[in-house]
């Protein structure tokens, strides 16, 4: 497996192409009899290639799932399907946006309290504050909260943290991701880390719920914060949550 992995990270003239987006990564699955990338994958993932028959692959838009591989197993008559969640970065140091949606949607999925939400509604502008000389007119940071308030937040993020990272980077239902794919493309290199997605999720949990210094929140490697943006659409105000992919190459 080292062999294979170090072939497919070593900059070549495959390097040189693809990894545009995730319809390069399912194109690679789908030429994985000649393509290395595709066949370390699936070595990653447990499978022997002398006993696959067929691998087929497709994008999904919508979903934690980018993309799904169908892998059909010789002599077992049965087909996998694999969904992989795909990361592709140029930036050895940059966030990605991994989940968004207004505070009530929120609410709704980790039945979050009412004092809380109102809270959460502050913080991203979504309900004007009445307290005078804010940072941003539009909005308040958790720092500008009193500390009764900021234990509120961090006792309820912390009590939910498992769930929270788990919806943010699995989701839920058939189109949950079951792994998390980073590839790491810097000039002609390029990086890659496949990890069961139960792994990916204890990688970016890992860590303490608090404070940035910035006023958002961090729980663990996940970063929480209002979207911003958009020129000014309400859609400034939803709330969204980042990672840095690269921590994905951690252990």
């Amino acid at each position: 497996m080292d062999k294979m992995k170090k072939t497919a990270e070593v900059g070549s003239l495959t390097a040189k192409g693809g990894f545009r987006n995730e319809e390069d990564v399912a194109k690679k699955f789908n030429s994985w009899k000649q393509d290395s990338y595709a066949q370390a994958w699936l070595f990653e993932m447990g499978y022997e290639l002398k006993n696959l028959t067929q691998v087929k692959a497709k994008v999904l838009h919508g979903h934690k799932t980018d993309v799904q591989v169908h892998i059909a197993i010789y002599l077992k008559n049965s087909e996998v399907a694999e969904n992989i969640s795909v990361k592709l970065v140029s930036n050895p140091k940059g966030f990605n946006q991994v989940d968004k949606r207004w505070v009530d949607d929120y609410k709704f999925m980790w039945d979050i309290p009412e004092d809380v939400t109102d809270l959460l509604k502050r913080f991203t502008g979504e309900t004007s504050s009445i307290q005078k000389g804010l940072r941003d007119s539009r909005r308040m940071f958790f720092s500008e909260m009193n500390p009764e308030e900021q234990s509120k937040i961090l006792h309820f993020f912390q009590t939910h943290r498992v769930q929270i990272v788990q919806d943010i980077l699995k989701g839920r239902g058939a189109y949950s991701a079951s792994w998390m794919l980073v590839v790491l493309k810097t000039n002609s290199q390029i990086k890659w880390a496949l990890k069961p997605i139960r792994k990916a999720i204890e990688i970016f949990g890992r860590g303490d719920v608090k404070f940035t210094e910035r006023g958002s929140l961090n729980i663990g490697k996940v970063t929480m914060q209002r979207k911003g943006g958009d020129a000014g659409r309400d859609t400034a105000k939803m709330l969204q949550f980042k990672i840095d992919p690269v921590n994905l190459f951690e252990d």
